[in-house]
């Protein structure tokens, strides 16, 4: 089977996939690039559903961050991110900060797949929210033109003095890249999930899933300046969003 179909065939399923970092989260991938400085901007926005007695009634909650990054070794790369968040019928506000740090722990193309590893902390606006952890290991294979992305991520807020128990979460991110003119343009699909407790899954209508169609892209600029971009439309079932739309840019320098 040609892979274009293998991709839309995946697609059609509707990949499981997780927002534990909220709307606006993102496909991580193993490489490092030394040296390399970065602008990146994120934004999402999704359309609750009816039922959602979270929030009065259905609306549309939106979320972004920008930050700055710097490929500080041939294996690290550390970033910093403000994050804003809005909910349906409010304004925009000032949310976080969030510290990201990835490790590149193979070198590219050498095994069958590439693998790193990523840490994050989260400083609320509101301390008595904790703090938000969240690690896991990145993974990246190729079969035939189709390139795979599958990371498991764990998430745990610690320090938190709002009531309830915090446990360690699970979920995962999913992303099938297939080129189109090389580097500078792809399709493919995008998924992300939350199953609950890491080691006692949630029942399945309290699981969050949602899935879609991405497309990848890159605008040389000269030198090493760039800009890449991905965006996906994502389809919800369960406890996740009706639909969301989420896009990433990033200027690389």
């Amino acid at each position: 089977m040609h892979p274009i179909y293998r991709l839309l065939g995946a697609i059609a399923l509707g990949l499981p996939a997780i927002s534990l970092a909220g709307v606006d989260d993102y496909v991580r991938v193993p490489s490092v690039e030394y040296g390399e400085r970065e602008i990146d901007f994120k934004y999402a926005t999704a359309k609750l559903k009816e039922s959602d007695d979270e929030f009065a009634g259905a609306g549309r909650l939106s979320a972004g961050s920008l930050g700055f990054g710097w490929g500080a070794t041939q294996w690290w790369f550390t970033e910093l991110y403000a994050k804003y968040h809005k909910e349906p019928g409010d304004k925009a506000k000032y949310d976080a900060w969030e510290w990201e740090n990835k490790f590149q722990l193979t070198e590219p193309n050498k095994y069958f797949a590439d693998v790193g590893f990523f840490t994050e902390i989260e400083v609320p606006r509101n301390r008595d929210e904790g703090y938000e952890l969240v690690w896991g290991p990145l993974v990246q294979f190729y079969t035939g033109d189709l390139q795979w992305n599958v990371n498991p991520v764990f998430t745990r807020v610690v320090r938190s003095k709002e009531e309830g128990a915090h446990v360690t979460e699970l979920g995962y991110q999913v992303q099938l890249r297939y080129p189109i003119r090389g580097n500078d343009f792809a399709v493919g699909a995008q998924a992300f999930g939350n199953l609950g407790q890491w080691n006692d899954w949630a029942p399945r209508d309290e699981q969050s899933h949602a899935a879609g169609p991405a497309v990848f892209g890159r605008v040389k600029l000269g030198g090493r300046e760039q800009i890449q971009y991905n965006a996906a439309w994502l389809f919800g079932s369960n406890a996740a969003p009706r639909n969301t739309f989420r896009l990433q840019a990033e200027f690389e320098f």
